[in-house]
């Protein structure tokens, strides 16, 4: 009876969460809201400061939805679902809920697929000119297509029909973060400017990482439809996933992104918390995991292939050795945020 008691009045979901797990979901709030003082100010360094710490903390909350949709935060998953809406208001992607995010990424996992609901490239192929215009725009590396994946969540609910269930909540967080930017705007119209500029730098982040994640089959179907399992198993998961650390020397420089760059042991176990998750990798693949492509290359293949990523029909051919990632093309429109 003491155990089942104690077991409801837990808030995390485990005892060595409680202060990596409050640590990040304090910084990531509080240094959002700090960043938008820093961009008002008139020193130009103190804008930059505010700048990339507005960027940092929405990626860390970006991350922090998908521990939250894992339930790895809390005992609890309402707690869980609570802290992913905030998250998910802090990193600009609160158009849709966390229940939607969640079950979508939920089934990449058990699908072992990237699955998504928009066909963006379906649009590029009916209308060559948004094509040319993402692709100039990527060129110029502006996060253009993101923005797409992004923008579609809140428009699609107004003109597909199997979407309007969603209307209410697209457009009323649309109402809410339009007088709040409007409110910015009226205080300080460098920190209004600023905040997109950080948002840019999170798209950049995010598509980053997500691109290189996997060469997985890629499905657009609708939330529920089911797609052909085949013969993607285990074996396939892992030969189709790829960790892209921060840094292997320093593995501390990966908790900039919380440690999501350990994906290989994260689809190995799922349920493992990101800060257990450099010694889950130790334990599963050792110290030289050939699945870990070095930040380095994939900068070098992200750089050369930001245009032809917009609408190459897949995701390239990752090798081994040096230089693997040459041919590693990535993805667009495969983040957790937006493939709902």
């Amino acid at each position: 009876m003491t155990i089942a008691v104690s077991q409801q009045r837990k808030l995390f979901r485990e005892e060595q969460g409680i202060l990596p797990n409050s640590l990040a979901l304090a910084w990531t709030t509080f240094g959002w809201l700090a960043a938008f003082v820093l961009m008002g100010q008139q020193s130009s360094l103190l804008n930059i400061v505010g700048v990339l710490l507005c960027a940092h903390t929405m990626i860390l909350a970006a991350y922090l939805i998908h521990e939250a949709a894992h339930y790895t935060l809390f005992a609890r998953p309402n707690a869980n679902r609570f802290v992913g809406e905030w998250m998910s208001f802090i990193a600009g992607s609160s158009y849709a809920a966390f229940e939607r995010i969640r079950h979508l990424h939920i089934r990449h996992h058990r699908d072992r697929a990237d699955i998504a609901c928009f066909d963006f490239k379906a649009v590029l192929a009916r209308w060559p000119v948004v094509r040319r215009v993402l692709e100039v725009l990527e060129w110029a590396y502006i996060p253009a297509t993101e923005i797409l994946m992004h923008l579609q969540v809140v428009w699609r609910p107004l003109f597909v029909a199997s979407q309007r269930r969603y209307l209410r909540r697209a457009l009323g967080m649309l109402l809410v973060r339009s007088l709040l930017l409007v409110a910015l705007a009226a205080w300080s119209i460098k920190a209004f400017l600023l905040y997109f500029l950080a948002y840019g730098l999170l798209l950049h982040v995010l598509n980053f990482f997500d691109a290189f994640h996997h060469t997985f089959e890629q499905f657009f179907v609708a939330e529920n439809e089911p797609v052909p399992l085949d013969n993607r198993g285990r074996a396939y998961e892992q030969a189709n996933t790829f960790s892209n650390l921060v840094s292997r020397r320093w593995p501390v420089l990966n908790l900039l992104t919380l440690n999501f760059g350990y994906h290989n042991a994260h689809h190995e176990r799922a349920s493992v918390p990101w800060y257990r998750l450099p010694a889950t990798h130790l334990e599963l693949y050792g110290s030289q995991a050939v699945a870990v492509m070095p930040l380095s290359e994939l900068l070098g293949t992200w750089h050369r292939n930001r245009v032809r990523r917009v609408h190459a029909d897949d995701y390239g051919s990752p090798g081994e050795g040096v230089r693997g990632a040459d041919d590693f093309i990535g993805a667009h429109g495969v983040s957790f945020l937006t493939v709902i």
